[in-house]
C-alpha cells in the first residue's frame, strides 16, 4: 500500500489514512524521498491526525523522514499529532523538538510559508 503524496505550488503535503506497517513506512520513505528530489520541493506538510498508535519501527522511520528530507532541503511540518503518538514518540527517545507542529493541515501550510519565510 502507498501513501499518496499531493503536490500543491513547492509543497508535499501527505496525509496518512492508513494504518502504517513496517512495509507501508519503508514505502513512504522512498516514495517521499524521490518526490523531492524529483520536483524540488521546499517544503512538506505531513498529517498524522488519523495515526491512533505507532510503534518503535514506526516512530524511527518518522523521524528518519524528517531528517532525510532536512538534507534534501526540504522543511518537514507534522501536524494532528495525537496524544498517545506524542507520548510514544518521546518514550522511544524520537526527539522531533526542532520540528515545526500545527494541529491541522490547514496550519501546517501557515507554520510551514512561516519556516520558509514566505
Amino acid at each position: 500500500m502507498r501513501i499518496p503524496i499531493l503536490k500543491l505550488h513547492n509543497y508535499l503535503l501527505i496525509s496518512i489514512q492508513v494504518e502504517m506497517d513496517d512495509n507501508t513506512a519503508i514505502q513512504f520513505q522512498e516514495d517521499l524521498l524521490d518526490k523531492i528530489h524529483q520536483t524540488g520541493a521546499s517544503g512538506v506538510v505531513i498529517d498524522l491526525t488519523s495515526v491512533e498508535i505507532i510503534d518503535s519501527f514506526i516512530a524511527k522511520v518518522l523521524g528518519d523522514v524528517v531528517k532525510m528530507s532536512d538534507l534534501m532541503g526540504a522543511k518537514v511540518v507534522l501536524t494532528g499529532i495525537q496524544p498517545a503518538v506524542a507520548v510514544t514518540l518521546i518514550d522511544l527517545g524520537i526527539h522531533l523538538q526542532d520540528v515545526p507542529t500545527a494541529l491541522n493541515l490547514e496550519q501546517g501550510l501557515i507554520k510551514l510559508r512561516q519556516e520558509l519565510g514566505e
